[in-house]
């Protein structure tokens, strides 16, 4: 297994990246400095009991440890249309942050607005967008973007008779609510 004869150096260039010594990692996770030491230097086999404190003190997934770096980069995700708009992905499945194409078909049916934890980010591409953000009714145009929270009611729709396309980028919560939830209430 090529994933985990990495596994050692990612968790030393982790640790190197926060500035902490083996001694200071080791007292935050719960073991010796010796065990960190030969986790690294690959001498000692990684258990998941080893490996969930540190990854947690580190911030990172144990995913982040053994993914290939021979991983094929391109996003070979299959675009779907529903409810008015096309969704076309950007970024992997197992991605921490969720970036897709959206193509908002002028006439769709007029979605409710929502609220849900996080934050959304979007870039104009093409056509007019019409941003409804709690009391705002706001029109990007094309080389427009915007930030919010998204604790805030907000939808989103095409301006005019032109699709708006856009890059939204949000976490995976916003995906779920966003994406998700349109196939849920179609079934």
């Amino acid at each position: 297994m090529d994933e985990l004869q990495h596994l050692g150096p990612r968790l030393r260039s982790a640790r190197q990246h926060r500035g902490w010594t083996l001694d200071e990692l080791a007292s935050r996770a719960g073991m010796s400095p010796s065990t960190l030491s030969r986790l690294e230097s690959g001498k000692r086999q990684a258990s998941l009991e080893l490996l969930l404190p540190l990854t947690r003190q580190l911030g990172i997934r144990v995913d982040d440890l053994l993914e290939s770096q021979d991983r094929d980069p391109r996003v070979r995700r299959s675009a779907v249309r529903r409810d008015g708009m096309t969704i076309a992905p950007l970024t992997h499945e197992q991605s921490d942050v969720r970036a897709y194409k959206i193509t908002y078909h002028p006439g769709a049916p007029d979605r409710g607005m929502q609220v849900h934890d996080g934050r959304e980010w979007l870039y104009v591409l093409s056509g007019s967008l019409q941003l409804s953000l709690g009391d705002q009714e706001l029109v990007l145009g094309r080389g427009e973007a915007a930030e919010f929270d998204t604790t805030t009611p907000h939808r989103m729709r095409a301006d005019g008779e032109r699709p708006a396309e856009v890059v939204s980028i949000f976490s995976a919560v916003g995906e779920r609510l966003h994406l998700h939830a349109i196939a849920e209430s179609e079934d």
